[in-house]
């Protein structure tokens, strides 16, 4: 393929900390959908956390240089993979990394994942197996485009062509949800089921296989995200637990313990999400 001459820098993308970071001009044309592009111009390298976030965390890598996965399993390379809503500890190294990354909302990973996210059991899981040769395809074509605007414009195009005619979450499965991130996770689950008529078992296995987790995990992770993000921004523990919904700062702690595997001030200083 001819590579076209690189021009001016384009406004959609900007440099922070050695690392060249591209959106897509106009925005993902699906609901739920964030995408956008990273290239580790600098040599920075990267040594990334895996922390569990209100979303399913697609990345899809540039070239032939994979990153290294390292889980309980022990190290793994991988050029694309799939992080799930809430996954077991996991540390992501690697050097000059270029990649699409995609979030996705529980909806759309409902739709465009193939698989129920259950399955994906907590793990980071290798791309090709749950997309194929269609997942190896569409890394080809991204290492192949010359600009970030035409790699963001295929994945979009891609994701869009997963979405038609792909089964719909359940209504009060996706209510049970927004209702979960406008509350910031501060609800009960006998509320929630309440709240469709539906009996408290009912709305756990609805929700469980659509969503991948507990409507009471789904809760404790949209309120751990909250407080991730405070933490990041330099609020106190206490602060924190307080705006929150946390009991008391202990209660903040022995989750963030829990799902980060570290304090809450050590939490504050850490990368959580590329994207």
């Amino acid at each position: 393929m001819r590579r076209q001459q690189r021009g001016p820098e384009p406004p959609d993308r900007d440099t922070e900390d050695g690392w060249e970071v591209a959106h897509l001009v106009g925005g993902p044309s699906l609901d739920g959908v964030r995408m956008a592009g990273f290239r580790d111009r600098a040599a920075v390298g990267l040594d990334m956390q895996v922390l569990p976030q209100p979303a399913v965390v697609v990345v899809i890598g540039l070239g032939d240089a994979p990153v290294t996965v390292e889980s309980a399993t022990g190290p793994r390379p991988m050029r694309s993979f799939v992080a799930p809503l809430s996954p077991g500890p996991a540390h992501i190294r690697g050097e000059r990394v270029a990649c699409v990354e995609v979030c996705l909302s529980p909806r759309a990973a409902h739709a465009l994942l193939g698989v129920p996210p259950r399955e994906l059991d907590g793990s980071v899981t290798v791309l090709e197996d749950l997309w194929g040769r269609h997942a190896r395809l569409l890394r080809e074509r991204l290492t192949d485009a010359t600009t970030w605007q035409e790699r963001l414009a295929l994945t979009d195009a891609f994701l869009a062509r997963r979405a038609a005619g792909a089964p719909s979450m359940s209504p009060e499965v996706a209510a049970a949800w927004d209702t979960i991130v406008a509350r910031r996770g501060r609800i009960r689950v006998d509320d929630l089921a309440a709240s469709f008529g539906w009996s408290r078992k009912r709305l756990w296995s609805r929700f469980t296989d659509q969503i991948g987790l507990t409507p009471k995990r789904a809760a404790v992770l949209v309120r751990f995200d909250h407080a991730a993000r405070a933490l990041h921004a330099g609020n106190s523990a206490a602060d924190t637990a307080l705006t929150c919904g946390y009991a008391d700062q202990p209660h903040l702690h022995r989750d963030v313990l829990a799902l980060a595997g570290c304090t809450p001030g050590a939490l504050a200083t850490r990368t959580t999400s590329a994207g």
